[in-house]
């Protein structure tokens, strides 16, 4: 039977808290280790695995995530996939190969140039120059969620009056684990809304993602609706969720490092650095799933075909053999590759937009507000999903404004 984290005598973490010396703890003594870091007990029984694992330590999550053929992602098809359909998370193979590459053809190098100063930066000018002038905001509710929300629908082509209906709706799609009725739900609402935008794209193409996609070909044949209502389904809160995070738990930690805080604003070519090392010691999306498709040892440890195994990258991250002082926030230390968006070919195709969105939110922050404070209290909970849920701040505003 698999081991939940109660049966661990040695330790009984928080680990929606803080997970990091229960993962301390398993690098060291169990690096691969049959239970699960997830709270299952909400969960619909056809989704729970009777044969879990997790894997803690940086070499070991690396090294499946290369490993696409032993774990493998059809996992998803029977979780994630009931609510978003058939997706790139699942395929493998040529199908996988074809459907990547056409849709990383809107987050390419020349895409994003375009997109930064056309579209990007000046919703994150407008988000902050609504607030500048006040003296204090909670940074989540009118930066950090609204800032991709906004730049995801503007890339999709979105009317700006459905902001906030795609927003609910990408939040109760995710939610499945917790309460499926409300992402079935939002799958059917969202199939019926991307339909609309697609049969309005095949009559007069448009310059948008969506756009892209309609006009596509694999092999001299156009995508399907449903292919591309499945992948709309995947970009929507993927495009939203962990860019609000990772820009959340950044803001935190310089908040909460101040001596950083200021380096930062004082250089802004150390803001990559900050970005990155904000994505390693935070990662905002702890876990992800792989099965495995035969028996395989990792670290002596045999797991058998069939198993789910959880590939823990908020541990991974701070594998204290890869990084010195791995549980210290030092955006000056020597630059290694996390791997907070995956690996393998299944890595997160929106990660240089990610970066791109992160870098132009911050530009404009510190552009236009100084004397940035927490005004309160906070810390950053949640699994496998982690950020702060409120960042109240006080500042004021900028005497000038560089951009």
């Amino acid at each position: 039977m698999t081991n939940s984290i109660d049966s661990d005598d040695s330790i009984a973490p928080d680990l929606a808290r803080d997970p990091y010396a229960f993962f301390a703890h398993k690098r060291s003594t169990e690096p691969v280790w049959r239970g699960t870091i997830m709270d299952t007990s909400a969960a619909p029984p056809e989704l729970v695995s009777t044969e879990e694992w997790t894997l803690f330590d940086f070499d070991s999550v690396f090294s499946a995530f290369r490993d696409g053929d032993v774990f493998a992602s059809e996992f998803y098809d029977n979780t994630i996939g009931l609510v978003l359909g058939s997706t790139i998370l699942s395929m493998h193979g040529k199908q996988h190969h074809d459907h990547r590459s056409l849709v990383a053809k809107a987050f390419r190098q020349s895409a994003l140039e375009y997109w930064e100063p056309a579209l990007i930066d000046p919703i994150c000018d407008q988000l902050i120059d609504e607030i500048k002038d006040d003296g204090g905001a909670d940074l989540i509710q009118a930066l950090t969620f609204e800032f991709p929300t906004r730049i995801t629908a503007a890339l999709l082509g979105l009317p700006q009056q459905d902001l906030e209906l795609f927003r609910r709706l990408s939040l109760d799609l995710i939610s499945i684990s917790e309460n499926i009725e409300a992402g079935l739900n939002a799958s059917v609402e969202l199939g019926a809304y991307f339909q609309d935008q697609v049969n309005q794209r095949r009559k007069a193409s448009t310059e948008d993602i969506i756009g892209d996609l309609v006009a596509a070909e694999i092999d001299g044949e156009r995508l399907t609706d449903e292919a591309i209502i499945s992948f709309l389904r995947l970009l929507l809160p993927a495009g939203l969720e962990t860019t609000y995070r990772s820009s959340s738990n950044l803001l935190y930690l310089l908040l909460t490092h101040p001596d950083q805080l200021d380096a930062v604003q004082k250089d802004r070519d150390l803001i990559p650095a900050a970005i990155e090392e904000g994505l390693r010691y935070e990662t905002p999306l702890v876990s992800v799933p792989r099965n495995t498709t035969r028996e395989v040892e990792v670290h002596g440890v045999r797991i058998p075909e069939g198993a789910q195994v959880n590939l823990c990258m908020g541990s991974a991250n701070r594998d204290e053999s890869r990084w010195p002082d791995a549980e210290v926030f030092d955006i000056h230390r020597d630059r290694k590759p996390h791997i907070s968006f995956a690996g393998g070919i299944h890595s997160c195709l929106g990660l240089n937009l990610a970066r791109v969105e992160t870098r132009a939110m911050l530009t404009s922050l510190f552009d236009r507000v100084t004397d940035l404070e927490l005004a309160d209290d906070v810390e950053i909970v949640g699994m496998p999903f982690r950020s702060p849920t409120q960042l109240p701040v006080t500042f004021r505003a900028a005497a000038g404004i560089a951009r």
